[in-house]
């Protein structure tokens, strides 16, 4: 298995394949990299042909909904490829004729005609280019994702009730209404060719993924909607039905775009939506691959992140060459992307590549596509529009009670338009927002001789005259605690309740403050005045003062008392529940952690674990003893034993670490000497030194993140976890486990200057993988040994 070398940087420019090494290069090494830049994986030659079958029925089922010459879609779809997926910042996106545009565009064709509609185009991808120089890209995520979802929701709907009359056998209105009135009468005049090759279409395109067992796994290889188009075409050549098919004219009489004829300001509003949909879109989906490439498994080729400027400026130069020449709007698909990578792309080699097969097919292939009946293109996008109304989506935004935008959106684009749907759900947003923040419910409640005030919601201006009613019900001289249940206070209630907590104070009463669970809340020390950093929030809690610790002495005995009082204020509230309830059940962990005593290692915070997660064991180099050999220590093997025979254990980690002394002391203690304590304990290292000693002999040392070691030091650390998981195995409870398949065995390095861990992966040499970070939603996947 190789190692994949961890990329760092966010611009996908600096990822791709295409470096060139520093200083003037020579004749010969000019040649092999001009060589080398045309070379193609095989990976990605595989990948472009999965996209490239899906991508040519879509793409002419897309122009047959706007009502556009059929060329215009796969024009879209090879300039999409070609040009944004060589210009484009997010290397596996794959961009052309989108879903999400066909509205927009049949709309702009059955008002301006098909030339201008190309002009807009042009011109809408002259607004990406300049909104990509400006550096804007990112700001275009701060769109409520429920205004996103709504708008193709909306999208979705609109096309699925335009295609609707097509599988029936009929004609598209203009609009959703329109076609929502004209149902009645097309289902009263139905067309059972038609209606049948849809049928046909939809139920393959439903039935293909579902089919079950291993030949299901081999036939999935061939996308679904080639399979249904293709399906439905055989069916309908060897039936002889009589159908509308696709009419593919000769390029000679392609149009191309004109100069835009129309209102001005209906003309400006057309390039801004097409901006709009387009570049969100785009950039959504960048975003989304990068999150799809970020879980590939180790081993697997990995790509730098998005460069979302880059990407517009790709996308914006595809659609000034497509509008000019005669082609649909252009941009990330996500249908296709998707299938690009778990396709397994890993360069945009792929993306171009299917450009290239879109561009043979429309010169080679008219004679096969034209047999393809228009019923199923049709029935093919009625799907797509169907599943751009995404149930998870739905759940996700109603969990986060965003319900109301996302509902707002959708209604306006399906019976306004696209802009008008997105401007009110924007403007429904924003009232929700300030709802929000404005909704503060403040109560007063005595509880024996302590009266509580306490603050739900968001505490600012408006909320300062209920505070003040709230707080003039305490009686003067009286114990209150003010509970604040929010994550923002504003100035004017800071004073507010400074105020009165000062003139309360003076009287004889006492206040205390609160946050959410009993966490203290006060205004932020300036950080000039901090003797600590504040990301070392554990450090915070025993910082000690200037004024307490004079210069060149060490802190003073009294810091352990302090934490545990810091403990026992901050901690212990949240967590009492849980360690009673530990304390009435028992601990039972699944993981038995093994490490080094050295105290840099924070097992909690490096695992983000709690209180019974993990059952620890610590020693100087995180060593196992092999059974019989411990003279007189039992404890590691006892330790073992009660983890994995009683506890019950599902898994074991070794975790070594950077820097770490017992490795060093092994490295530098000659042999002989005095024996001891340390002496005696580190000769359960000894193993490791000597297998580092013929990992040395035969240079096929222990990698990390396919490097070699930066020293004699770290190559002792990564060989001394791999040396004493094999020891573990030697344990007579811990072969019988893992005989029976119930306990996996976990090799891990922990860098500490890095902060950076590194999990072992299984291998013929043995590799430490870096860890990357995983979606909130996803936790990283773990490497078994």
């Amino acid at each position: 298995m190789t190692a994949c070398v961890p990329t760092h940087t966010t611009d996908s420019a600096h990822a791709s394949h295409d470096h060139e090494p520093h200083g003037p290069p020579s004749g010969k090494s000019r040649k092999s990299r001009k060589f080398r830049k045309f070379r193609v994986s095989g990976a990605d030659l595989s990948a472009s042909i999965a996209v490239f079958l899906i991508a040519l029925p879509l793409s002419l089922g897309i122009a047959l909904a706007t009502g556009a010459p059929l060329q215009a879609g796969l024009v879209a779809a090879a300039v999409g490829g070609l040009l944004a997926g060589r210009l484009g910042g997010s290397p596996l996106q794959v961009s052309g004729p989108a879903a999400g545009l066909t509205v927009v565009t049949a709309d702009l064709i059955q008002r301006y005609g098909w030339r201008t509609t190309c002009a807009i185009t042009v011109l809408a991808g002259c607004a990406q280019l300049g909104l990509g120089c400006l550096r804007v890209a990112r700001s275009a995520l701060a769109v409520s994702p429920a205004i996103v979802h709504g708008m193709l929701a909306g999208i979705g709907v609109a096309i699925a009730v335009a295609q609707l009359h097509i599988v029936l056998g009929g004609t598209p209105q203009s609009s959703v209404p329109d076609n929502l009135r004209a149902l009645p009468a097309q289902l009263a005049d139905l067309h059972p060719a038609d209606l049948s090759i849809s049928l046909l279409t939809l139920a393959i395109l439903l039935a293909w993924p579902r089919i079950p067992g291993r030949p299901g796994r081999v036939l999935r290889v061939v996308p679904a909607p080639l399979v249904a188009v293709a399906g439905a075409t055989v069916c309908a050549s060897v039936a002889g039905l009589s159908l509308a098919k696709v009419d593919l004219p000769s390029w000679r009489s392609h149009a191309l775009a004109g100069l835009p004829e129309g209102p001005v300001l209906g003309i400006v509003a057309a390039v801004l939506t097409i901006t709009l949909v387009c570049g969100v879109q785009s950039l959504l989906g960048a975003v989304a691959v990068d999150k799809l490439t970020s879980r590939r498994a180790a081993g697997q080729s990995r790509v730098g992140r998005s460069d979302l400027d880059r990407e517009l400026l790709g996308q914006g130069a595809a659609n000034v060459v497509s509008g000019a020449l005669g082609g649909l709007p252009v941009a990330g698909v996500a249908v296709r992307s998707v299938a690009n990578v778990r396709a397994g792309a890993v360069s945009r080699n792929s993306t171009m590549l299917h450009g290239v097969w879109v561009v043979v097919a429309a010169l080679l292939l008219v004679p096969v596509l034209e047999l393809i009946p228009l019923a199923a293109l049709a029935a093919l996008v009625m799907a797509v529009g169907i599943q751009m109304v995404s149930l998870n989506h739905i759940r996700t935004i109603t969990r986060h009670r965003e319900i109301l935008v996302y509902v707002i959106t959708t209604l306006g684009v399906v019976f306004l338009g696209v802009l008008e749907g997105v401007a009110l759900g924007v403007a429904v947003a924003v009232a929700v927002a300030l709802h929000r923040l404005a909704r503060t419910r403040i109560t007063h409640a005595e509880e024996g001789d302590v009266h509580h005030v306490r603050v739900r919601g968001q505490l600012t201006f408006l909320a300062v005259p209920r505070l003040s009613r709230a707080l003039h019900l305490v009686p003067q001289g009286s114990a209150t605690v003010v509970e604040l249940d929010g994550s923002f206070m504003d100035h004017a209630a800071y004073e507010a309740l400074q105020c009165w907590q000062d003139a309360h104070t003076a009287q004889g009463g006492t206040v205390e403050v609160t946050g959410r669970a009993g966490t203290r809340i006060a205004e932020p020390a300036s950080t000039s005045h901090s003797c600590c950093r504040p990301w070392t929030a554990w450090r915070n809690h025993h910082c000690d003062r200037p004024e307490e610790t004079p210069r060149g002495e060490r802190p003073s005995g009294h810091q352990l008392a302090r934490g545990i009082s810091a403990f026992q204020r901050n901690t212990a509230p949240h967590v009492r529940g849980e360690l009673a309830r530990l304390a009435r059940e028992g601990q039972s962990p699944s993981q038995l952690f093994l490490t080094c005593a050295d105290s840099r290692l924070v097992t909690s915070m490096i695992t983000s674990s709690g209180p019974g997660d993990l059952f620890v064991v610590r020693n100087v180099g995180n060593l196992v003893p092999l059974p019989g050999a411990e003279s007189g220590d039992d404890s590691v093997a006892a330790a073992i034993e009660y983890a994995v025979d009683v506890l019950q254990v599902r898994s074991i980690t070794v975790c070594g670490h950077s820097g770490c002394g017992a490795m060093q002391a092994l490295l530098n203690t000659p042999p002989g000497g005095a024996q001891t304590p340390l002496k005696r304990w580190l000769r359960h290292g000894m193993p490791s030194l000597e297998r580092m000693a013929a990992y040395d002999a035969d240079k096929t040392w222990t990698r990390l993140a396919g490097r070699a070691p930066a020293d004699a030091v770290e190559q002792l650390c990564l060989t001394n976890v791999v040396q004493q998981l094999e020891h573990l195995r030697g344990h007579e409870s811990v072969a019988r486990r893992m005989a029976e398949g119930t306990l996996e065995l976990h090799g891990m390095y922990f860098h500490v200057g890095e902060a950076q861990a590194y999990l072992l992966t299984e291998a013929q040499d043995e590799v430490f993988d870096q860890v990357t970070p995983a979606p909130e939603d996803q936790p990283p996947a773990r490497v078994q040994v």
